[in-house]
């Protein structure tokens, strides 16, 4: 008996592999609102309150000028399912936070916290963490005081800006996890 058996192939698309590259530029007349651009596609987004900074400082309000890599994605389980994405995922627990404290081991770093710890908690109210890209900001080597917690996120309903971070809608964040990977370089300025 002969085997007929058929090999199928797939035809890959760029659609079907992480991007390489994503640009965030200030848009004109308002330093802390940008553009988003990937692949000819373009999104608003919110930046920092005090625009994009080449030195930035804990507490400064500037988005990091800069070339970064996304490391995770940190969403909220219990509130929307897993989104398609080439990226590392992690589910947000109530005791995650990210550790802002310059003077402790942990700065810019994930922390578990105990009920009445200090820290950015990760599970908030609002939806602005709902979806959370981590990028390698301030993270090898990390140094005190130059800014922790810098993410993309979610923007509030007025795109009002945010506290160095870069966000967008929810729309925008998941069409935008669909095309990144850890090898997707995020530049900023």
């Amino acid at each position: 008996m002969e085997n007929n058996a058929t090999s199928i192939t797939y035809k890959t698309t760029a659609r079907d592999r992480p991007v390489t590259s994503i640009r965030v530029q200030r848009a004109a007349g308002d330093p802390r609102r940008g553009w988003l651009t990937v692949d000819g596609w373009s999104v608003p987004v919110a930046l920092g309150r005090g625009g994009v900074l080449a030195n930035k400082r804990e507490g400064d309000g500037g988005t990091p000028r800069g070339i970064y890599r996304p490391l995770r994605l940190w969403w909220r389980a219990d509130r929307h399912v897993r989104p398609p994405t080439f990226l590392p995922v992690r589910a947000i627990r109530p005791e995650d936070a990210w550790c802002e404290d310059p003077r402790d081991r942990h700065y810019n770093q994930p922390v578990r916290l105990i009920q009445g710890q200090a820290g950015d908690r990760l599970t908030r109210q609002d939806h602005l963490y709902d979806f959370i890209i981590e990028i390698d900001h301030n993270s090898a080597p990390r140094v005190a005081g130059r800014g922790s917690a810098v993410f993309l996120h979610l923007a509030r309903p007025n795109f009002s800006p945010t506290a160095g971070c870069v966000s967008m809608t929810k729309s925008s964040m998941l069409r935008l996890l669909r095309r990144m990977g850890p090898q997707t370089r995020i530049m900023i300025g």
